[in-house]
């Protein structure tokens, strides 16, 4: 126990104030029983810097990563001219593999980088492709197929597509079918 340097009132040795006048014993003169008495010696080290630097970096971070993607895929109507080029280059992708193959893949893996790169163009611009094969006929060939693009904007065109060539769309909030609208012929 100590005395209050202004009230002489006895009070514990951790308490930063005087609990009956209120007086700061932090501050108090070196030397005496108070110097430094509740106050914690918080020393600059290099780990604490680089800790802080890493807190602030990685809050930057996170915020240009939720800020970037929006930037990148500009307006409705280049978005939505992103989504229908990839739609239309994977479509013809698959019109040359039934071409030399006499039927659709799998799956659009084997369609090579260019197929990869357009699905990965629409992804930027919040278009999420989907390839569904249709079932293979008795010699094992898939005959037919569906392609979509799907938006992740509210308010902007799902496309469809399929074997035909006709490419359908809709602004609802969902995926575009077959009983949508055309809205190009024949990519």
């Amino acid at each position: 126990m100590f005395t209050c340097p202004e009230c002489e009132q006895a009070i514990n040795q951790a308490s930063v104030a005087c609990p009956y006048c209120g007086a700061d014993v932090t501050n108090a003169p070196d030397g005496s029983e108070f110097a430094n008495v509740g106050v914690q010696n918080k020393k600059i080290t290099p780990a604490r810097i680089a800790i802080l630097l890493g807190i602030f970096l990685t809050i930057l971070a996170a915020t240009a990563w939720l800020a970037l993607p929006w930037k990148i895929s500009g307006t409705q109507p280049d978005a939505e001219a992103h989504g229908l080029e990839a739609l239309g280059i994977i479509q013809q992708a698959l019109t040359t593999y039934q071409g030399s193959e006499g039927g659709f893949p799998s799956s659009l893996e084997g369609l090579g980088d260019r197929v990869r790169f357009e699905a990965e163009k629409a992804q930027s611009a919040h278009y999420t492709m989907q390839y569904i094969p249709g079932k293979p006929d008795a010699e094992g060939r898939v005959r037919s197929y569906t392609l979509t693009a799907r938006a992740g904007n509210f308010g902007y065109l799902n496309f469809y597509t399929d074997e035909s060539g006709i490419v359908r769309g809709t602004r609802e909030n969902r995926a575009a079918s077959v009983q949508d609208l055309p809205i190009k012929q024949n990519l």
